[in-house]
C-alpha cells in the first residue's frame, strides 16, 4: 500500500483552522470542570484570542506562492488565505457580540463559542478546498455547526422553526450541490479541480455536453442557497430572525463569504472548460433577481432584524454582479442590460478580472464589519420576553436611541451609511470598486441596476438613522444595560467602517495580493 507523501509545507493553509479547532476544543473541555453557575466570561475571551491569532496567521500567508497541497485536494493561494481572514474578523466580532446577549438570558456555555469556532474552520477549508468531494464535507462542517447554533435557544418556537427549517433547506441544497458534482465527475472521471479543465473541453466535444451543462447549473444552484440568491432566498428572513442575534451575524458575514469563494473557484475553472456563456448567464442573471427582489421585500419591513435578512440578499446580488464579471466574452456594441458593452479605455480583460477578485474580496470585508456591527446593536436592544412577540426587533425599538445612548446611535447610523453605500464609510469604498471592476469589463446595464437598486435601499437604512436622531424616547422604554464586551465589538466595528472609508491603504495592500487565484 503506497501512502502519499506530504510535507510541511502541505499543512500551512490548514493552520488556521487547526488554531480554530484547538480553540474549539479547549472550550469544550474547561466546560467540563464548571458548575451550572460559575462564570464563563473568559470563554468570549478564549474564543476571541483564537480568532484574532488564526486571522493574523492567515495574514502572514499572502506572501506564499499559489500552489497546490495535499495532493490536489487545497489550494494554498491568497484568495483563500484573506477569506480565513475575513472570516476570523466576524468570528472575533461575533464572539465579543455574543457575551452579553447570552449571559442576559442565562445560557452561556462553552459549547456555543465551540461550535462557533468550529463553523469558523470548515468556513477557512472550504475556501482552500480544491477538489468537489472536499468542498462538500468541508460545506457540512460549517452547515452543521450553523445549524445547532441556529436552534441554540431551545425556548420558545421561533429557534427551533429557524432551526428546522434551515436544516431542512440546507440538507436540500446540500444534496443538489453533491449531485451536480457527481454529475461532474461522470463528464469528466475526476473531482480534483485542477485536473478537470481538458476533461471538460473533451466532453463539449461528444454526447456528454448535457451532462456538464446540467451537473454545472445544479452545482451553482447549491452555492446559490449558501449566498441566499434569489429565487433560493426563501430560509434567510426566518433564519436570519429565529437565530440568536450573533450567529445570525456570523451567518451574513461568514458564511456567506465562504461559499462566495468556493463558488469563484469552482466555477473560474469550470469556466475554463466549458463555454463560459453559461457561468456569465447564470450569475448574471442570479445578480438582476437578487439586487432588484431582496431591496423591494426589504423596503416594508419594520423588523429590523428581517430588514437586515432582505438587506443581506441584496448585497449578495451586488457580489454576483462581481461574479458575473470573471466570466464575460466577446462585449458587444450594442447597450445591453445582461450583456456586455464594449467600452472605449476599458481595462483589459485580464486585469478587469483581477479587478473583479480584488473587488470581491475587498466588499466582502466591507460587509463583515458592517453586518456584525448592525447586529451587535440589535442584541444590545431586545429583550428576551419580547423575541415570542415579535417586538423584539421593532424599529420603534430604536426611537430616540441618540438621547439615550448616542455612542450606539452614531455606530448604528455609521453602519447603516456604509450599507447604504454613502461616503466616507468602506461600503461605499466597497461598491465603487465592485462596480467600477464591472464596468470595466462591459457590464454598464447590471451596473446601472445595481446603482438604482443600492439607492433604493438607502430608503430603509435611512430610515433607521431618522428613527433613532428625530423621534423621541418611547414612554415606559426599559433601561439599555452595557456590555464592555459588546461595546469592543462596536467600536472596532465602527472605526473600520469609519476608518477604511477613508483610509483604505493597508487594506489595499493586502487586497492587491489576495486577488491571486491559483491555476495550474
Amino acid at each position: 500500500m503506497n501512502l502519499p507523501t506530504l510535507t510541511s509545507a502541505d499543512f500551512l493553509p490548514v493552520i488556521p483552522a487547526l488554531i480554530l479547532v484547538l480553540g474549539a476544543c479547549i472550550l469544550l473541555v474547561s466546560e467540563v470542570f464548571l458548575s451550572a453557575h460559575a462564570s464563563r466570561g473568559y470563554q468570549a475571551v478564549l474564543s476571541t484570542v483564537t480568532s484574532v491569532i488564526a486571522g493574523i496567521v492567515s495574514l502572514s500567508l499572502l506572501v506564499e506562492p499559489a500552489r497546490e497541497v495535499f495532493l490536489g485536494f487545497g489550494a494554498l493561494d491568497p484568495f483563500s488565505s484573506f477569506l480565513t481572514f475575513i472570516v476570523c474578523v466576524a468570528l472575533a466580532l461575533a464572539s465579543l457580540t455574543a457575551a452579553g446577549f447570552l449571559r442576559t438570558r442565562g445560557a452561556e456555555r462553552g459549547e456555543f463559542y465551540a461550535l462557533m469556532l468550529f463553523a469558523g474552520a470548515g468556513m477557512s477549508l472550504l475556501g482552500l478546498s480544491n477538489e468537489l468531494i472536499t468542498l462538500f464535507v468541508n460545506v457540512e462542517v460549517l452547515s452543521i455547526a450553523t445549524y445547532a447554533l441556529t436552534s441554540y435557544l431551545r425556548r420558545g418556537t421561533r429557534p427551533s422553526e429557524a432551526g428546522f427549517k434551515y436544516f431542512i433547506l440546507g440538507a436540500f441544497s446540500s444534496a443538489v450541490l453533491l449531485y451536480g458534482s457527481a454529475l461532474l465527475y461522470g463528464a469528466t472521471g475526476t473531482t480534483l479541480l485542477s485536473d478537470m479543465v481538458q476533461p471538460l473541453r473533451n466532453a463539449m466535444g461528444d454526447n456528454r455536453a448535457a451532462l456538464v451543462y446540467t451537473g454545472a447549473v445544479l452545482v451553482a444552484a447549491g452555492f446559490a442557497f449558501k449566498v441566499a440568491a434569489v429565487p433560493f432566498h426563501m430560509w434567510t428572513p426566518d433564519v436570519y430572525e429565529g437565530a440568536p442575534t450573533p450567529v445570525t451575524a456570523l451567518m451574513s458575514a461568514g458564511v456567506k463569504a465562504a461559499a462566495f469563494v468556493a463558488m469563484v473557484r469552482v466555477f473560474v475553472t469550470v469556466g475554463s472548460g466549458i463555454n463560459a456563456k453559461l457561468p456569465f448567464v447564470i450569475f448574471s442573471t442570479l445578480a438582476l433577481l437578487t439586487m432588484v427582489v431582496g431591496n423591494l421585500l426589504a423596503l416594508p419591513q419594520r423588523n429590523v432584524k428581517r430588514m437586515l435578512a432582505y438587506s443581506s440578499i441584496a448585497h449578495a446580488g451586488y457580489l454576483l454582479l462581481g461574479v458575473a464579471a470573471l466570466f464575460v466574452v466577446q462585449p458587444g456594441q450594442e447597450f445591453k442590460l445582461l450583456g456586455a458593452t464594449a467600452l472605449v479605455g476599458a481595462s483589459p480583460e485580464a486585469v478587469a478580472r483581477v479587478e473583479a477578485l480584488r473587488g470581491i474580496l475587498f466588499y466582502l470585508l466591507a460587509y463583515t464589519v458592517t453586518a456584525v456591527g448592525a447586529f451587535g446593536i440589535i442584541s444590545m436592544l431586545e429583550r428576551r420576553e419580547d423575541e415570542e412577540k415579535g417586538t423584539a426587533w421593532d424599529l420603534e425599538r430604536f426611537s430616540g436611541l441618540a438621547q439615550r445612548r448616542p455612542g450606539w446611535a452614531f455606530a448604528m447610523a455609521a453602519f447603516m451609511l456604509s450599507l447604504a453605500g454613502i461616503p466616507p464609510t468602506v461600503g461605499f469604498l466597497g461598491k465603487l470598486i465592485l462596480f467600477r471592476a464591472a464596468v470595466d469589463v462591459g457590464l454598464v446595464g447590471l451596473t446601472i441596476v445595481a446603482v438604482l437598486s443600492s439607492a433604493a435601499g438607502a430608503y430603509y437604512y435611512l430610515r433607521v438613522v431618522v428613527y433613532m436622531y428625530m423621534r423621541p424616547v418611547p414612554e415606559g422604554a426599559h433601561v439599555l444595560e452595557r456590555n464592555w464586551m459588546t461595546e469592543l465589538a462596536l467600536v472596532v466595528s465602527t472605526v473600520a467602517v469609519v476608518v477604511l472609508g477613508i483610509i483604505p491603504g493597508p487594506v489595499a495592500e493586502w487586497i492587491a495580493q489576495a486577488g491571486t487565484l491559483f491555476s495550474r
